[in-house]
């Protein structure tokens, strides 16, 4: 990893290690601030056309804190994955797909934007992890998401259905993607 990452990259990821043993016996609140908390101060915000060369990539967790950036994605991918490994239920996280109004609440301005929610019963408001806002906040204080649909590991959600329709790999080509790098990090 020294020469894929280099020593800075190499130090993150193990930040990380020490993150995911030291946090195995928090409460659920305490791992999400940790982990929301860790991405947000050690990734920068990088656009996929310049820090990957392509249009649209979702980067791996070990990706996205080897080079010390991503986009709103990676750093959506790399908390629910870190999450899981914490022990957080799949059925409480949800990565959103969203459109974020750019320039305030008069602005019709929207951009693509991801986040991940957390849903501490299955019909609660989710809180938000943004890469955006350091501070977690519910669902319904962010005026600024519209919500287009949701995904997890286990199913893909359109609007505020309460079941999933389809396997999120079925329709989501960039999630197969990053699954099967994980699975050769050994990651996933």
């Amino acid at each position: 990893m020294q020469t894929r990452f280099g020593a800075n990259g190499v130090s993150k990821l193990q930040q990380w290690q020490f993150l995911i043993e030291k946090q195995q016996a928090g409460s659920a609140l305490e791992k999400i601030k940790t982990v929301n908390d860790f991405f947000n101060k050690n990734t920068h915000f990088a656009d996929d056309n310049i820090h990957w060369k392509q249009s649209d990539y979702w980067a791996t967790p070990i990706e996205t804190l080897g080079s010390g950036a991503g986009d709103c994605e990676d750093y959506t991918i790399a908390k629910y994955f870190t999450l899981l490994r914490l022990g957080i239920p799949i059925e409480q996280l949800r990565l959103i797909y969203v459109k974020a109004q750019i320039g305030g609440s008069t602005s019709k301005l929207f951009q693509a934007h991801m986040v991940l929610g957390y849903y501490a019963e299955p019909n609660s408001i989710p809180l938000i992890l943004d890469n955006l806002l350091s501070e977690l906040t519910t669902a319904d204080k962010r005026d600024d998401l519209k919500p287009v649909f949701s995904f997890n590991s286990a199913g893909l959600w359109v609007g505020n259905q309460a079941q999933p329709q389809i396997d999120p790999t079925a329709r989501l080509s960039r999630w197969r993607d990053v699954l099967e790098r994980m699975k050769l990090e050994g990651f996933y």
